[in-house]
């Protein structure tokens, strides 16, 4: 699945960008747009991501329309596919399950092009309290832990990526069920609150590093960040398309060692009906005004 990336996404990314760069549709540069895009929940990375991407349009072509509206990884593409919505923010991976028709998928959703790249470093962060028995992921198999797990909500690639991990690990949803414990299928923010309340014993999200929800959520939780084994690494880059990665030490108060786990990339889809002049006044406004965007969204720096 990375190689169809690079094949089929990057070169559409680049040739977006190249347009933009060339100068085609300066004629439409001031010309107003009528753009929703679907994100994130509300107060998530993904909100924040969207909402600045959308000043920005307003910034290249005054007089613009932009709605914000949430939304999940899977969604996203299909509301974009069918023109339900401009543009939509995604993984890849999950963008490349729509190509190819796979869960949560129930038929190929062709009609959508990348046209920039957000975030190559969204990691897999799996959080558990320190002041738990929790380890390893090895620790829940071997012990037959009743884990209470926080994944993010269903229809996400940060869902699927975390049944995927649980599954590489030797893992599967009803061996949990079975040990005693249970998966919830939430938004971030509720997943940490679970936590910190003691509610859930484990949350698994794919985002960007270091995370403000994290670091804010150390201030008042002692916590620890898991890493995956190179077995699980390899299983998940082969069957999911994701990359190793290491979260460096020190990248929150809490983590006073390197931590090897898996990161996928976050896109910015568009329809392939969108006009290329209208795609290339968008890219052309986030590079133009690529200060304001690390400002907002300080992840952003990593597109540089």
């Amino acid at each position: 699945m990375q190689a169809l990336w690079t094949k089929r996404w990057r070169n559409r990314v680049l040739a977006v960008a190249g347009v933009a760069a060339l100068g085609l549709g300066a004629a439409l540069a001031q010309a107003p747009l009528k753009i929703t895009l679907a994100g994130g929940s509300v107060g998530g990375a993904w909100s924040t991501m969207g909402t600045a991407i959308g000043e920005t349009i307003r910034l290249q072509s005054p007089g613009s329309a932009f709605t914000y509206e949430p939304g999940v990884d899977a969604a996203n593409v299909q509301l974009v596919s069918t023109g339900k919505v401009q543009l939509g923010i995604t993984h890849a991976q999950m963008a490349l399950r729509g190509l190819k028709g796979v869960a949560p998928f129930k038929d190929k959703t062709a009609d959508i092009r990348g046209i920039a790249l957000l975030d190559p470093q969204a990691a897999v962060q799996i959080l558990v309290r320190a002041d738990g028995k929790i380890g390893s992921l090895d620790d829940i198999k071997k012990n037959k832990m009743p884990v209470r797990v926080a994944f993010n909500k269903r229809g996400t690639m940060m869902a699927v990526v975390g049944e995927e991990v649980f599954k590489a690990a030797g893992i599967a949803p009803e061996d949990i069920a079975k040990w005693g414990g249970r998966i919830d299928y939430v938004d971030y923010n509720t997943g940490l609150a679970e936590l910190k309340n003691g509610q859930t014993d484990l949350v698994l999200n794919m985002l960007a590093f270091p995370s403000a929800q994290v670091k804010n959520m150390a201030r008042d939780l002692d916590m620890r960040l898991l890493g995956l084994d190179k077995a699980v690494v390899d299983k998940l880059s082969a069957d999911v398309g994701t990359k190793p990665i290491t979260v460096p030490a020190d990248t929150y108060p809490f983590t006073k060692q390197a931590v090897n786990t898996v990161t996928g990339m976050v896109v910015l889809v568009a329809s392939n009906k969108m006009p290329d002049d209208e795609a290339a006044t968008i890219v052309k406004g986030m590079i133009d005004h690529y200060d304001y965007l690390k400002k907002a969204y300080p992840p952003f720096s990593r597109m540089g």
